[in-house]
């Protein structure tokens, strides 16, 4: 079926696009800013979604749209205050940006209500040693720090 076809519909009505799965896909391909694109798309569709809003702050960081993306997790966690995801992937920008104090709050959230898929465990046990990393720094006696 042709482009044409598949975005005004043709003889028989194409079948719908799903833009979240393609910025996906897009995502996995390394192609960050067209899977910008479609998972905006996809929010327009679905006005909101945390998923997707997660997405977008993913793809924002990996092309370097830092602080787009912090401002993207923040919008998460406002209307979605359990979500783990946006808590891990705002800690670790955080941590970057130099805001250690806010990263471990961040890092307590996401391990108070870690995901419990088999595939997030690396996730879970990276948290669990950043915040362990972070923690063992705040307690260092002030004249270590500055040695």
């Amino acid at each position: 079926m042709s482009l044409w076809n598949k975005i005004f519909g043709g003889p028989v009505r194409a079948e719908r696009i799903d833009y979240y799965e393609e910025g996906l896909l897009l995502a996995q391909e390394g192609k960050h800013h067209e899977a910008l694109t479609s998972l905006r798309l996809a929010l327009k569709e679905s006005p909101g979604d945390p998923i997707v809003l997660q997405q977008i702050a993913i793809a924002y960081t990996r092309i370097g749209m830092e602080e787009e993306a912090i401002k993207t997790y923040r919008h998460v966690l406002h209307r979605n205050p359990e979500s783990s995801g946006a808590h891990y992937g705002l800690a670790f920008l955080l941590l970057r940006h130099d805001e250690p104090g806010e990263a471990v709050e961040h890092l307590d959230a996401f391990l108070a209500n870690p995901p419990a898929e088999a595939e997030a465990r690396d996730y879970v046990d990276h948290a669990r040693k950043t915040l362990k990393e972070l923690r063992a720094t705040e307690e260092e006696p002030e004249s270590d720090k500055d040695s």
